[in-house]
Order: C-alpha cells, then sequence, then structure tokens
C-alpha cells in the first residue's frame, strides 16, 4: 500500500529492497541493501547493489564484497539496448565485476513478460551477452536465466504456461544454488574493512564490513590502521545475531572498545596485531581501462575507491601496457595524497 501511495507498485519488489525514504521516493537504489535467504546447500547473503550510473563507488563497495554476482538486464525493447550500448551500465558492471576480481557470473534477463516471453527475444540477449561477456574474460560458464520479478516466474518454482513452452533450465534459485563456494582464507592474519560505523547499545561502538582473510573472537585485541590505535573486541554479529567467532568471507559487526570512535574512519582496516598490514603511500596496481576522456600520463591524478574508502591520488608511473584494446589493463604505480 506504501508503494501504491506514491506511484511505485509497478516495481513494489524493488521498492521493499530499497532501504531508505529518498531510494523509495526516486524509485532507484542508492546504497547496498543486505537481505539472507538458504537454498538446498548454500546459505546466501544477497548484496543489492545500485545499478545506476551516478552510484558507481556504491556498486563498487559491493562488488568488491562479493563472492559470485548476478547481472540482472531488462529485456524490455530499447532498454536492454540502452544498457548494452557503449558507455552503457551493463557493459560498465560487468567490466567492473571482472576487474574487481568476481569470476563467477549469471546473467538474470529479467521483465520477459514484457516481451510475451519471446524465445527469440531471449536468444538475442544470450547472443550479445556471450560475446561481450568471454571478450571481458568471464572463462567459467554463463548462465542465462529467463524470469519476471514482477510475477515471480521462475525464480523459486518451475515456470508455467508460455515460458516453459521452450524453456527447460533451471531456476535462479537452482543456479544460485550451484555456484562454487570459494576457499576460504581463515589461515592468513586477520583483515577486516570498515565499511560503516554506528553507535551501538550499551558503550562502545560498532563498525560493519566484510572479513577479507583470518577469523576475529570475542575479546582478541585489533589493530585499527592507519591510526595505528588498539581496540577490543566487546561484541559481534552476524545478521544481527550474536555469534563468538568469524571468519573470512563472513558479514559482520563488530562492536570495539577502548578506542574514540573519532578515530577510526570508513575504509580503515582493522588486522592482527601481531601481524599487522605494510602501511604505504605508494603501490603498484594492474589497472584495466574503460571508455575514458583523457589518455593516462604520469602525474594525472585520480580518485581511488578501495572498499569504502575514497581516497585522491596521483599516478607516478607508468610501467608497462599489457593489452592494446579497449577495457585491458596496464600496470601503474599509485600514490594516494595522504
Amino acid at each position: 500500500m506504501q508503494a501504491k501511495k506514491i506511484g511505485k507498485q509497478s516495481f513494489v519488489y524493488a521498492w521493499v529492497l530499497d532501504e531508505t525514504g529518498e531510494e523509495r521516493e526516486r524509485g532507484i537504489t542508492m546504497d547496498i541493501g543486505h537481505s539472507k535467504f538458504e537454498t538446498d546447500t548454500k546459505s546466501i547473503t544477497l548484496l543489492d547493489a545500485p545499478g545506476h550510473k551516478d552510484f558507481i563507488p556504491n556498486m563498487i563497495t559491493g562488488a568488491t564484497q562479493a563472492d559470485v554476482a548476478l547481472l540482472v538486464v531488462d529485456a524490455t525493447r530499447g532498454e536492454f539496448e540502452t544498457g548494452f550500448d557503449s558507455g552503457g551500465q551493463t557493459r560498465e558492471h560487468a567490466l567492473l565485476l571482472r576487474s574487481l576480481g568476481v569470476s563467477q557470473l549469471a546473467v538474470v534477463v529479467n521483465k520477459l513478460d514484457t516481451v510475451n516471453w519471446s524465445k527469440d527475444r531471449f536468444n538475442e540477449i544470450v547472443d550479445k551477452m556471450t560475446v561481450f561477456l568471454k571478450q571481458a574474460d568471464f572463462k567459467d560458464t554463463v548462465t542465462f536465466v529467463p524470469c519476471s520479478g514482477l510475477s515471480g516466474e521462475n525464480i523459486v518454482t518451475k515456470p508455467k504456461e508460455q515460458l516453459s513452452n521452450w524453456y527447460t533450465g533451471p531456476t535462479l534459485i537452482n543456479v544460485i544454488d550451484n555456484f562454487k563456494c570459494p576457499e576460504r582464507p581463515v589461515n592468513k592474519p586477520f583483515r577486516f574493512s570498515i565499511n560503516d560505523i554506528f553507535k551501538g547499545t550499551g558503550s562502545g561502538f560498532c563498525v560493519s564490513g566484510h572479513v577479507e582473510t583470518g577469523m576475529v573472537s570475542l575479546g582478541d585485541k585489533v589493530l585499527i590502521l592507519p591510526q595505528n590505535e588498539i581496540a577490543v573486541v566487546k561484541g559481534l554479529q552476524s545478521d544481527e545475531i550474536s555469534t563468538a567467532n568469524a571468519f573470512a568471507g563472513d558479514h559482520i559487526a563488530l562492536t570495539l572498545a577502548g578506542i574514540d570512535q573519532q578515530n577510526v574512519g570508513i575504509g580503515d582496516i582493522i588486522c592482527n596485531p601481531q601481524n599487522p598490514v605494510s602501511v604505504t603511500t605508494c603501490f603498484q596496481a594492474h589497472v584495466v581501462v574503460f571508455a575514458i576522456a583523457r589518455p593516462i600520463t604520469k602525474g594525472l591524478p585520480m580518485v581511488m575507491h578501495q572498499q569504502s574508502l575514497v581516497q585522491p591520488a596521483f599516478i607516478t608511473k607508468l610501467i608497462a601496457q599489457l593489452h592494446q584494446v579497449p577495457g585491458a589493463p596496464y600496470t601503474l604505480r599509485t600514490k594516494p595524497n595522504l
């Protein structure tokens, strides 16, 4: 009823996943939404990342936390073409996913009901996307799933009526269930990237984010970098449920004590005091180049996004161009303006 009151009933399910009033009023996802569900074999944390070009940094934040990706494309005539054309968000998101290390991908061909469940339209999208994704270096087999988010067709249960006349493949839930779980680097030193900071109940404050490597337990002493301050883990929550331990790959909230909240920032790294992260102002990186308006040169200023950190930087040296094709990587030496 609330979605209908503001004229958003046509995408009521997206309205439900959007968590803020501004997102619901504008009708676009702006920040990362979190939800959780279970399949027959897996516990899934869904990161609903924004697709609008104005919120690419937030999309990057979600992608850096993801093991696998569902790339949702609109089958409506004209809408798919807009996203797939040069400079479109479908292309950019796919390239960003691959450059951020996501190798397992499924393409959800949504709103196929708007084209009367056309097999030809589905095959047209599959053919175009397959060629592009191979060029983008998605080496694993990419599964394409036709569905309708509005009616729920082929999401949880097998399709009926028009779609079942020609589609005999898996449902979306089956595809998710068949993704391979990546190896978790639990034996490496503890590394945790702060994505958000908020006041918790009781003493201390909370930080949320993704455990990159290792594990953490209640009572552990941890090191906050780059401030180089020690804190104690007084609370640990996963999906708002208290737990004693968390491991690589988990999305958690930590309650920290023994440190002033003003000395902790989004993008900071929490690590093991006995095995800290090296702090540097210069590093070497492979950079994948998309469409650019000006050439990349020594001294070029840029904005660096690392997890939730946004930091001005500049290029100190161009070491090598690895591939002389669009969307291919350079090797750069980059220096943040710290």
